[in-house]
């Protein structure tokens, strides 16, 4: 039987498997497919699993950065928990044109750190906060309204430039799991020890065994029982307890602008803003790359719903404390290491992070999972991502001589901010900030090759009907909800 996915268009895509089982005259794409309550809670849990530490970095830096009392920087984590969990939910559920309603993960962008750092050193740690959020609410309003018109460069996203972000996307997130394996912190004892190194490569071969070994359900939460072995393992070791968990708050309410009424520096708001047009480049990369994993093609509105999101996100997230809302490309190895596409698994992970955030003591739970134990996970996960990219790119016909010089070139200058961090130390601002970024970096070598290669100077010859010339595939994108 030849199963075909319903499109909320009317269309139907025969490339795209749906569920037999689905009720008749509305197929289920396994996007839109809603999980058993348990399953539901355990893979969304092992999606909050992954990505948790990137969201508590930051706030942990510019609090200390800012000089916050150990209290106050507990809030500060909090509500940068709060606020990822719900741009997490306007991410995968969506209201009107908002969210690209795919299995998307939001949180704290890194990317905004070492301005924030910066606007933190010029205007003095007491009146930084106001400054920062005064920024990042502009930031996001900036977001918001241009969604519409940056999402029309998906027709500089063929295929070819696909396959070499995701592949970056991937190569660059490793140099973090290999950091938390190590420890986390170099400035820690016991960094880069026997013990931490020994913990990781415990979790990963949990992992491998358990994705090899397990089936089914249980195959499907093999992350999450490789992370809860490692730890288990840790509290011998030494390399984790329960301290806490005691010392936190069983539950805090957030208080909108508690360190104080937004202040808008203008100089300041030039600096966010060009983070948020980086965020901005990475998170439609990291949506094409998702787009692919779960079979529905992240067309201009998915782009622009999740552009929207990311805007809006953004934009409130400083009345509750927090800062700036993008793309967790974590979360997308995890989608393609499980095959479970549907997006209220990570809905359910966005309502996690919403406790987390409402009660701090579930929040210390999680955080009991030691950085060694990430860093093991992380390897499955993000080589997970570059395989997929990778995968891309032996179907974006490889053959042609200027494709292979796109994909070696973006690569290389993809990589050169993960080989050589300091390369860029002696640039402008605007420029460290876009390039210091491997992902950003190999993603505008690679669409500025790719006009160079296909678009400056090339003939233009007629194309089928309903495909364009960027397209691989005779079959247009399929719709999101």
């Amino acid at each position: 039987m030849d199963f075909r996915t319903t499109r909320t268009d009317g269309g139907t895509n025969p490339d795209q498997p749906s569920r037999p089982d689905a009720p008749s005259g509305r197929e289920v794409h396994p996007v839109d497919e809603v999980l058993p309550p348990l399953k539901l809670f355990g893979t969304g849990l092992q999606h909050v699993a992954a990505m948790y530490a990137g969201v508590v970095a930051p706030p942990l830096i510019v609090g200390a950065g800012v000089g916050l009392s150990p209290g106050e920087l507990a809030m500060l984590i909090s509500a940068s928990l709060f606020t990822a969990g719900l741009a997490t939910l306007l991410q995968t559920l969506g209201i009107w044109r908002i969210g690209a309603r795919l299995p998307f993960v939001n949180g704290v962008s890194f990317a905004g750190v070492a301005p924030m750092l910066a606007i933190a050193k010029e205007h003095g740690p007491k009146d930084a906060l106001p400054v920062i959020f005064g920024a990042v609410i502009v930031a996001g309003t900036l977001c918001l309204l241009a969604a519409p018109y940056f999402c029309k460069l998906i027709r500089f996203f063929p295929p070819v430039v696909q396959g070499t972000v995701i592949t970056l996307i991937g190569v660059s997130l490793l140099p973090v799991a290999v950091n938390w394996a190590r420890g986390g912190n170099p400035s820690a004892p016991g960094y880069g020890s026997v013990r931490a190194i020994g913990l990781a490569a415990l979790t990963l071969v949990a992992v491998v065994l358990c994705n090899r070994l397990l089936r089914g359900f249980w195959q499907q939460l093999s992350l999450l029982i490789g992370l809860a072995i490692g730890t288990a393992a840790a509290f011998p070791l030494g390399l984790a307890d329960f301290g806490a968990v005691q010392d936190a708050a069983v539950f805090a309410l957030p208080s909108p602008f508690h360190f104080g009424a937004p202040v808008f520096d203008a100089a300041a708001i030039v600096s966010l803003c060009i983070v948020m047009v980086v965020s901005m480049t990475e998170s439609t990369a990291d949506m094409l790359a998702l787009g692919r994993i779960v079979d529905r093609e992240a067309d201009e509105p998915t782009l622009a719903a999740g552009l929207r999101a990311d805007g809006l996100a953004t934009a409130l997230s400083p009345v509750f404390n927090g800062f700036a809302c993008s793309a967790f490309a974590q979360n997308i190895g995890l989608v393609a290491l499980t095959k479970i596409r549907s997006r209220y698994v990570v809905a359910a992970g966005g309502g996690i992070l919403i406790l987390l955030g409402l009660f701090p003591v579930l929040g210390s739970l999680v955080s009991l999972v030691p950085q060694p134990v990430l860093g093991g996970a992380g390897i499955v996960l993000f080589g997970t991502v570059a395989a997929s990219g990778i995968r891309t790119l032996a179907e974006a016909g490889m053959e042609s001589g200027g494709n292979t010089v796109l994909v070696s070139v973006s690569l290389g200058i993809g990589i050169v901010p993960i080989a050589a961090p300091t390369f860029y130390d002696a640039f402008p601002e605007a420029v460290r900030t876009l390039m210091h970024s491997g992902i950003s970096a190999g993603c505008l070598a690679a669409v500025l090759l790719n006009l160079l290669f296909h678009h400056v100077g090339a003939r233009r010859t007629p194309s089928p009907i309903g495909v364009q010339p960027w397209q691989s595939s005779p079959h247009p994108p399929t719709s999101g909800s």
